[in-house]
């Protein structure tokens, strides 16, 4: 079973409905029980750095998902969620995130309109099984105003062109995440989750 963690903050029901489309049984979960029992993670999010840490913290699922990443249960962050990996934001004020990839997270300065919201072209920088059968070129739902600037080269698969360089899919040993919302993103996206159920 994948466990879709309910923190408050996320589209929970269109990305549980994605994984169910494609025959991959996932469920919401948001308590550490179910997040020890779930065979791998997903961690989704929409809104601000700061208040998703501070539920996380709050609840006590922060280190129930580090502690599980560390066994080597798979996860797979999306959009806020992918954010919340790293090592620290600057959305509103610096805040700690999560210190499972290696990075921070900046506001996006382009002289392109900000949110970064619409479809944009994947450039694959790297092999990885989450994008398997996914070609360069191949576009994705993306939402967002904050990115990772700051980040460990080697772990970024591909990236988006929008003014600057943006990384889209940073991925590290079983840790897997998306900027982009691949449960939006048509049959694209719902190939990148079936990837990564079929890793499981």
């Amino acid at each position: 079973m994948i466990g879709i963690v309910d923190y408050g903050m996320g589209n929970l029901r269109s990305v549980e409905k994605a994984f169910q489309y494609i025959g991959h049984d996932a469920k919401i979960i948001d308590d550490i029980k179910e997040i020890k029992d779930a065979a791998a993670l997903v961690l989704p999010g929409v809104g601000a750095f700061p208040d998703a840490m501070e539920i996380l913290n709050k609840r006590g699922i922060s280190n129930a998902i580090k502690e599980e990443v560390e066994k080597g249960k798979m996860l797979l962050g999306i959009c806020l969620g992918m954010q919340l990996l790293f090592d620290r934001s600057f959305e509103v004020r610096e805040t700690e995130g999560l210190h499972i990839l290696k990075g921070e997270i900046s506001e996006i300065k382009t002289d392109l309109k900000v949110p970064h919201i619409g479809w944009n072209s994947l450039i694959i920088k790297k092999d990885n099984q989450l994008l398997n059968g996914v070609r360069d070129g191949d576009s994705v739902y993306f939402v967002h105003s904050y990115y990772l600037s700051n980040g460990d080269l080697g772990d970024i698969c591909a990236t988006v062109d929008y003014g600057i360089s943006i990384p889209a899919v940073v991925c590290k040993d079983n840790v897997f995440s998306c900027q982009f919302h691949p449960e939006k993103s048509g049959d694209v996206g719902l190939k990148i989750l079936r990837n990564f159920a079929e890793m499981i």
